[in-house]
């Protein structure tokens, strides 16, 4: 199943990029690296042409990546969600009606457990594991949370796109442009 039939979320890392996407029909996608100062008009624009922006709290520069930023972030900017590696971002996100995706790198297997334990204590909507390249991981993550899974980094081509989708990923988050044009 994908993510409210996106295959990718587009991943926007500069203003060219989101000017690319807002020529594209997905409707949602993720904002990193961004400045603080760019925040609110950025999502008024993204809001005008009905895209509905994931934000990763902890590329935002200039500012904080702890609960008071993530507090200011959900009253003053409205982001569609949240992305953060911090379980405090993530539990604050919930509690104000955020979507909340927990970022987990999976590099070995103490660090998936710790990743597991994780997400059992922030409960995030959703996980978005990186790197998106390992099919066996996403499985596995996907069957002892339950959640739905993004999956990011590394992912270069189609077939690994779909490799992740089939084994069990919602949607790819990828800067990779190439990719947001196949899956259109």
């Amino acid at each position: 199943m994908t993510f409210h039939g996106q295959k990718i979320l587009p991943a926007i890392r500069s203003m060219k990029d989101f000017d690319r996407m807002l020529d594209t029909p997905f409707t949602y996608g993720v904002f990193l690296d961004l400045h603080i100062g760019m925040l609110k008009s950025v999502f008024e624009y993204a809001r005008s042409h009905k895209k509905n922006m994931f934000l990763h709290v902890d590329l935002i520069q200039g500012l904080s990546h702890d609960e008071a930023a993530t507090e200011y972030l959900c009253q003053e900017i409205k982001p569609y969600g949240l992305i953060s590696t911090k379980g405090g971002v993530i539990t604050k996100a919930r509690q104000k009606g955020v979507f909340a995706t927990q970022r987990a790198f999976v590099i070995d297997s103490s660090a998936l457990e710790r990743s597991i334990k994780l997400i059992e204590k922030t409960d995030p909507h959703y996980i978005e594991l990186l790197p998106g390249v390992i099919p066996k991981i996403i499985a596995e993550v996907k069957q002892k949370t339950g959640k739905t899974i993004f999956a990011g980094g590394l992912i270069d081509n189609p077939d690994e796109v779909e490799q992740a989708i089939e084994a069990g990923a919602s949607a790819i988050t990828t800067s990779n442009t190439k990719l947001w044009k196949h899956f259109i």
